[in-house]
């Protein structure tokens, strides 16, 4: 059935497209916010309805990441929220989590590796990324030969650009 509702996104009339309202069309077992089936969904469990977690929207807002990108790191299970209805629930642990995810990204981790990373954060019950002084030198010398490969582009960019400025002829 999923498959079916995909397909049929887009309707074509007049030489315009118009959007179906793609909720309408889903049986009850589906949720709004991330066309998956709730049976087969996972990554969430029933939040209580007094919990003091906040909804994706909220931590979207508070953390400068993405909805999408939310979605797309509780697919790949680094972070896990509750359900409260339709709506996804984080807790203060996926809040910490965000703030790690984004720190693992800033210092060019991938998401493979961030989830390690978190694995082992947890482990040890700490509050920031666990790296080893191993994983810390790798990482310093990919960041540096990443940097230098930057500058050549660079170099070679401004080169074209002087190039193009020394040869404009001036028009009469």
């Amino acid at each position: 059935m999923f498959q079916a509702v995909a397909r049929g996104l887009y309707l074509r009339k007049s030489n315009r497209r118009y959007k179906y309202n793609m909720f309408k069309t889903y049986d009850d077992h589906f949720h709004a916010d991330d066309l998956m089936p709730a049976r087969e969904n996972t990554n969430c469990t029933a939040a209580p309805h007094n919990s003091d977690g906040i909804t994706i929207g909220e931590l979207s807002r508070e953390s400068g990441v993405t909805l999408r990108a939310l979605r797309f790191y509780q697919s790949k299970g680094l972070l896990t929220p509750q359900r409260n209805g339709v709506s996804r629930v984080f807790s203060i642990e996926d809040r910490a989590r965000v703030a790690l995810i984004k720190q693992g990204k800033r210092l060019g981790f991938t998401l493979f590796e961030i989830r390690d990373l978190l694995a082992a954060s947890h482990r040890d019950g700490a509050k920031m990324l666990s790296i080893s002084r191993k994983k810390c030198v790798e990482q310093i010398r990919l960041l540096e030969h990443q940097r230098h490969d930057l500058e050549l582009a660079l170099v070679e960019l401004r080169e074209i650009y002087r190039r193009h400025v020394d040869s404009a002829v001036p028009e009469l």
